[in-house]
Formats: C-alpha cells, structure tokens, sequence
C-alpha cells in the first residue's frame, strides 16, 4: 500500500493568447495570460460553445443510435457518452475560474451525473491542464521579486498539481526546507468575475452538468467561494491558524505556512506527501474507515471546539498516509462562527438528537430564520425531513456512510418537491455549513466508511463531553491532555 502519492502533472501546458493583458501587470511579458478569453464576452461564447457541443453531440448519438441496430446501440451511445464528457472535461479545464471549478464539484457531488462524465471530470480534482512553466515562473516573479531560481535553491518546472485558481509547484529554499509553491493563475480573477456575472449561459451550462440541482442555488456557492478563494494572504492567514491549533496531533497535519515568500497570488508552505484520495480508495477497508473517521473529527471538532470551519471538503484537498494519518490542504475557505452561532447548533443537537424533541427542535429552526412558520406542517413531517442530516449520529453503533445516503443528501439540500423543503430559507450562519452536507458526506460515502459515528460526535460535543470511543479518539484525547496550542 503507498505511502506516498504526490505525482507529476500530466495534463498539457495551455498555450497563452498573443498579447493578452494580465490584470494585475499593466507591462506583462509576452503571452502573461494563460486564462483564455478573461472578458465576460469571450466567456460568454466559450461557454455557449460549450453548451452547443453537449447538445450536439447528444443529437448526433441519439439519431447513431436509431439507425444502428439493436445490437450496437448501448455500445454506441456510451462511446458518445464518453467522448462528450472528455470534451467537457477538457474545455472546463482550459477555462480555468468558476467553470472549471463546477467541473470539480460535479465530479464527486452527485451520484445523479452520468458515470462517464464523472470520470472524465475527476481528472480535475487533481490533473488540470496547467499553465505553461513561463507563466508561473513569470507570476513569481512579480510577486517576490526574482526569478524562481533566484529565490529558490531548487525549482521545479513541473507542476505537482493545476487546480481552478492556481497550481503547484515544488521547490527547495535557500535554507534547505522542501516546499510547495502555489501560484495562482495570471487572469484568473478576471475570469471568475465573467463566469459569475454571466448567469444567464450559467443557468443553460449547470443543468447540464447537474440535472437534480438547481442551478441558482449552485452558482450563488461557487460566487461565494471562489471570491474567498482569490487573496492568497487570507488563505494563509487561515492556515496557520490550523497549524497552530493542531501543532503536534498524532494523526492530522497541517502544512506551515513560509511567511517570506507568500503574497496575494503566491502562497509557500512546507511541502506534504501522502497518497491521493483515488489512492485512498483503492486501500484496505479499515484503511478508508480510519481515514473517513479523521475526515468527520476535523471538521465537527473545528465546528464544535474551535468555532472554525475550513469549508471545502474535495478529494483533491487531502493527502494521505496509513494508520489515518491525513494531511489537509486548501485554507481559502474558513468560516469563523461567532459564540452565539455555535450555541444555535447545539440547540439544534440537543432538541432533535439528545432529547428528541421535536416541537422544540421547530422552535429552533423557526428563530433563527432557518424555517418559515408555517401551520400547515406537522412537526412530525418537519423531523422527518431534518432528521435525515443527523440520521448517522441518531444512535450509537456501527453505521456505514452509503452513496444513496450521499445523494439523498444533496436532493434535500437542492430539492423543492418536499413541502417542508419549500419553507426552508438558509440565512448567512448556515450557507457554508452546507458544504457538509455536499462534501464531506459525499466523500465519506465513496470511501463506504463505518464508524460509530455518535460515540465520535459525543466526543465532540461540548454538551456531552463524551469519552474516547475509538483507538483514533484515545490517540486524540492523550494529546489533547498533554496541552494542544490556542487558537493564536
């Protein structure tokens, strides 16, 4: 089993537009830009085009298939099928920004998404098309003063990773210290602001990529977390956060940040090796269970403990070693609850789970605006329709985080058949929380952990200050006895 799983990038380098200005130079060397078509207009017809191509091509297969016979037509169809995701998988990829970024989302989200395209789309979690190796170099450049070479003692080239908004590159410093460099793509901000502005060309591309989800709803998330995502001094504010309060953990790492070479578009960290989340999945069970209970506990410790959630829970933020052992990454996204927001979710814990209390747990929900009155639905259909997002802490003992619980999931968050999903609203204290329910229970899903998800969550909640429950919970709490750093 590997115990190590960062890899060369293997997409091709994009080729720059001629004379393309990159916004943040007004001198910018020749070919700066590697975002094709930044301006809303010409994102505009990337995207139609785009659109046009899937449509195309699912009318060229449907009429293949009629005249073909019986016999070859599901082989017919999925060679179409297949073809029209790899083109979308690509042209997602060359657009960088927002597009590319719902490329990545739709890969793991949904379990409604046709499997071919979720296939092609998963290479984007990883294995973006990068930018050619000038581009970045250039952008290093301006950001610290130097070429790479001159700043670092060794420099490579090839990107360990090209992701939505940047890409990755080992390096060595002067010092010695391994790192990785994450520079972020010349243009890019230019090109989430077309992408986002446009939702008329959003509302025709996301149902086609999300057919089960509304696409208002969807475009509203990524808007606001890829704006988060754009100051790389904010994500490595977030970071060392992190890295303070979990200095010293038996089991979750987080990356220190090198604060002399990061700026706004360049972000150094100490360099992390681990295997992949594919990987992941192709390791022993009780592997993956570790690896899904070390998942849960950071993100209900920093929500219950520390009053900070890093909201981007992907495949592609994640390294990791045997044992549970797991190594986050990506601090662009952290939410900072205030005291009196913690205290509304475990008002909701302790009416609905602790107490079973439904009437209460209305109350609630109907305070703090999470819920319209309405006297037309019966507490009994409100739990009902809420008690599926607790269902795998409702009781103690072994539950397994399945792909129809995932997916159940996301058409409850996104859904408006239900008549109490018509009366749900989503104030601004619970918008990120729902990544959640979109991300972490999707991941925890794929890799079909089992755990005994309450006796974890009762360690957790301050309400109940439970026990270790587990070999990784005992490893935790001796840490934790032995003074684990504040919050700086």
């Amino acid at each position: 089993m590997p115990a190590t799983g960062t890899r060369q990038q293997r997409g091709r380098a994009l080729t720059p537009d001629p004379g393309a200005p990159d916004p943040a130079d007004p001198t910018p060397p020749s070919g700066a830009s590697p975002i094709r078509r930044t301006g809303r207009a010409g994102r505009s017809v990337a995207t139609a085009g785009l659109a046009g191509r899937i449509g195309a091509a699912r009318i060229s297969g449907t009429l293949r298939g009629r005249l073909a016979p019986a016999e070859r037509r599901a082989e017919l169809r999925d060679r179409a099928e297949l073809r029209t995701a790899e083109q979308v998988a690509a042209s997602l990829g060359n657009m960088k920004g927002a597009l590319m970024k719902l490329g990545q989302i739709a890969s793991f989200l949904d379990d409604g998404l046709p499997e071919p395209y979720r296939v092609a789309l998963a290479q984007l979690q990883a294995d973006a098309p990068p930018m050619a190796p000038d581009l970045a170099e250039a952008v290093v450049t301006r950001e610290l003063g130097a070429r790479p070479a001159q700043v670092f003692r060794e420099w490579d080239r090839d990107p360990l990773a090209a992701a939505s908004i940047g890409q990755v590159h080992r390096a060595v410093t002067e010092d010695g210290r391994r790192v990785a460099v994450k520079v972020q793509y010349p243009g890019v901000a230019d090109a989430i602001a077309a992408d986002l502005s446009n939702t008329e060309l959003l509302a025709r591309l996301l149902p086609m990529l999300f057919p089960a989800l509304d696409a208002k709803v969807l475009a509203t998330e990524l808007r606001e977390r890829l704006t988060e995502e754009l100051d790389y001094r904010h994500e490595a504010a977030n970071q060392r956060r992190f890295a303070a309060v979990y200095r010293g953990h038996p089991f979750i790492h987080i990356p220190a940040v090198v604060d002399e070479l990061s700026t706004t578009r360049v972000l150094t960290t100490e360099l992390a090796e681990g295997a992949r989340f594919a990987e992941l999945e192709q390791w022993d069970q009780d592997e993956r269970d570790l690896a899904g209970e070390t998942l849960f506990r950071f993100v209900f410790r920093g929500i219950n403990r520390l009053g900070m959630f890093n909201g981007d829970p992907h495949p592609g933020n994640y390294l990791f070693r045997p044992g549970g052992e797991v190594t986050f990454l990506d601090f662009g996204l952290v939410k900072e609850f205030i005291p009196s927001e913690i205290a509304v979710f475990h008002q909701m814990i302790r009416t609905l789970v602790l107490e079973g209390d439904g009437e209460g747990y209305r109350q609630t929900l109907e305070q703090v605006g999470l819920l319209r009155a309405d006297p037309s639905l019966s507490t009994d259909e409100i739990v009902a329709y809420f008690g599926h997002f607790y269902d795998l802490v409702l009781e103690r003992g072994p539950r397994t985080v399945e792909r129809e619980y995932a997916s159940e999931t996301v058409r409850r968050v996104f859904g408006t058949n239900s008549p109490v999903a018509k009366a749900v609203n989503l104030p601004a204290m619970f918008v990120i929380v729902q990544r959640i329910n979109l991300g972490l229970y999707a991941l925890l899903a794929r890799l079909g952990a089992t755990a005994d998800w309450r006796g974890i969550a009762e360690e957790l909640w301050p309400m109940v200050d439970g026990p270790p429950s587990t070999r990784l919970g005992e490893a935790e709490a001796a840490w934790l006895a032995f003074g684990r750093p504040s919050p700086p």
